[in-house]
């Protein structure tokens, strides 16, 4: 059983003050864009799982501490199912890039040993679970455009109308997500008395709703905001550059993707996402055109 999910780019993303059990309050609208992981399940009698693809695949676990095989052992628990599978993971999305490609593998694991062993579990069923596994696999798994909050696991969908275009860059060298947290907390305590205070619950700002309903990516270039994007850029003081130049070579707006270190430039059309990924690839980038928003974990064979 074959099933592809998508890659995520955060839009919006508001991080609340660190509570007491060490996590944050978030709010985000998350799109789905068209960088995909697939996930062939098979019948087996344990539960193993290989990886490959097109991105550098180091550090990327093929045991229990990844987040797919961990997916199929929650639902087999869950339901009841005595034997295995085995998973064939084909990862596109960069490791460690801020995109969800690991939490794309977990919800493509769901759907497809669901359908592999035949255990009907409904939509709602799915998202519990995919819950339990990590804050981005329910978006995973419902896909398309969607307002976080929470952890950024509480999903609504929010109405996207027409097509963005975004050229992606990405990095070999991966960042950690609990160290550009650290770097935020350290940041906002050295920076209190500037910043003031911080809200408990954030929320997501109703320009970027509008400029979503409105298929503009004009509007929706002047709302993009990510809380992480200063800390990301304290510990790769080297995306800044980066930055600076795709949005001097005409991106309407440009923006770490989640914790980094993939950077995500808005195009006004695809022509103009072509032109710029030229540039950017010319200047010794890995740069990726993709759009959104595409669809959640689904079954494709």
């Amino acid at each position: 059983m074959r099933v592809r999910a998508p890659g995520k780019i955060n839009v919006y993303l508001e991080v609340g003050a660190l509570q007491h059990d060490g996590y944050h309050e978030l709010a985000t609208a998350f799109q789905a864009v068209s960088l995909f992981e697939d996930v062939v399940a098979t019948h087996a009698d344990g539960f193993t799982m290989s990886v490959g693809g097109a991105v550098d695949l180091d550090g990327v676990p093929t045991d229990d501490r990844n987040l797919a095989l961990r997916a199929a052992r929650l639902l087999a628990a869950e339901t009841g199912y005595e034997a295995g599978v085995h998973l064939d993971v084909h990862k596109q999305v960069p490791v460690a890039g801020g995109m969800g490609g690991g939490s794309a593998d977990a919800a493509a694991a769901l759907v497809a040993c669901d359908a592999l062993w035949d255990t009907r579990l409904t939509g709602p069923e799915l998202h519990r679970l995919a819950a339990r596994l990590g804050a981005d696999v329910p978006f995973a798994l419902r896909g398309g455009t969607a307002i976080g909050t929470g952890r950024g696991d509480v999903l609504n969908p929010a109405l996207a109308r027409g097509r963005f275009d975004w050229v992606l860059v990405t990095s070999v060298d991966g960042v950690s997500t609990p160290k550009v947290y650290g770097e935020l907390d350290a940041h906002r305590e050295r920076h209190k008395v500037d910043i003031g205070p911080i809200a408990t619950r954030p929320s997501v700002d109703a320009e970027v709703l509008h400029a979503l309903r409105a298929g503009d990516p004009a509007m929706l270039a002047a709302a993009l905001r990510n809380d992480l994007q200063v800390a990301t850029l304290r510990l790769r003081p080297d995306l800044a550059a980066v930055l600076e130049h795709g949005e001097a070579s005409g991106a309407l707006a440009g923006l770490v993707s989640g914790s980094g270190p993939t950077l995500a430039f808005l195009c006004g059309s695809p022509e103009h996402a072509l032109e710029l990924r030229t540039v950017l690839a010319a200047a010794g980038h890995d740069a990726l055109h993709v759009h959104g928003p595409v669809p959640g974990a689904r079954v494709v064979g």
